[in-house]
């Protein structure tokens, strides 16, 4: 059975989950966008329909994927539960972790499914060092190092840095890798932070329930066309070594024709988007559970508030569970 998907959105994320949906078994029907020309154009590339809103989108569909703007994930949410249509939604999750949790609580009432796009547990190099630390392979995990540093999203995605809307840096590029560590390395109990660059450049450490300790970076002070992304993870019987376990080129040089909205690199010759659909797809259609849960999703959102807030106060935050 080919389940009907309506995208909300039509930007560069849409267009890249447009992509993932296409290699399933199911197919999109109906694009929403406050910007119908945007909307038009993805809806003939992708054989579908343009919605004149979303709740019309909502009355065509088995599954909605939200690829909209952050600040608008929650109010989204709410109303496909409302229509008892399953969810998938970009991370983050939404703008806040009371949204978040709102978000979980709602769909739970309706019993509609919520999953959270944290693409990053879809990279095949990141997925092979968290199986390593579960079989054992370095013993207990005491320090977590991350880095994911590029360039701030411009051009029709320029809402990212309006940080009403994205949450800045931390929420919309630190939370791939605060999700990874806990993912990782546990549960977070307590965040401390700094920034340089206007705040676009972010040093965080996490401190988790176990013991082990999360060193990450993000920032958005980096070139046009500069992608710098690596993982350390060491243990009491080992390390893992992103460019060790996985021989790729970890970073790409300076461009000045590149995506308005940075893509992260892979070693795999499959989009990690692909698959991160592809594993929706069959959790929609009941088979297995999902990778990434939307409690998952709520508490990277609660660790990136905690940062945040801990960038403003210059003191250790405690993270709620």
């Amino acid at each position: 059975m080919s389940l009907r998907v309506g995208l909300v959105g039509a930007g560069n994320m849409a267009g890249v989950h447009a992509d993932a949906w296409a290699t399933t078994p199911d197919r999109i029907v109906a694009v929403f966008d406050p910007d119908r020309e945007r909307a038009s154009k993805l809806a003939a590339e992708s054989g579908a329909v343009v919605a004149d809103d979303f709740e019309s989108l909502a009355g065509m569909v088995d599954v909605v994927d939200i690829c909209a703007p952050t600040h608008t994930h929650a109010s989204y949410i709410a109303a496909a539960a409302d229509a008892r249509v399953d969810i998938v939604c970009e991370k983050p999750l939404a703008r806040t972790a009371a949204e978040a949790r709102d978000a979980v609580a709602v769909c739970e009432a309706a019993g509609v499914r919520l999953l959270v796009g944290h693409v990053v547990r879809f990279f095949p190099e990141y997925a092979a060092a968290r199986d390593a630390v579960v079989a054992g392979d370095i013993g207990s995990v005491g320090v977590v190092r991350l880095d994911r540093s590029t360039y701030l999203p411009a051009g029709a995605s320029s809402w990212f840095s309006d940080r009403s809307k994205s949450g800045g840096v931390v929420l919309d590029l630190m939370i791939h890798d605060v999700d990874y560590a806990r993912w990782v390395a546990g549960d977070v109990e307590r965040v401390y932070a700094r920034s340089a660059g206007g705040g676009d450049h972010v040093l965080a450490t996490l401190s988790h329930t176990n013991g082990a300790i999360s060193h990450i970076q993000a920032s958005w002070a980096y070139p046009m066309g500069s992608f710098r992304a690596a993982f350390e993870i060491a243990g009491s019987d080992g390390l893992i070594q992103r460019h060790v376990a996985v021989p790729f080129e970890a970073s790409v040089e300076a461009s000045d024709d590149v995506s308005d909205v940075p893509q992260p690199p892979s070693s795999s010759t499959e989009s990690p988007y692909i698959t991160e659909i592809r594993h929706f797809s069959s959790v929609l259609h009941g088979s297995g559970e999902p990778r990434v849960t939307a409690d998952d999703g709520a508490r990277a959102v609660a660790i990136c508030d905690g940062i945040a807030e801990s960038l403003m106060t210059n003191r250790a935050v405690e993270v709620g569970p």
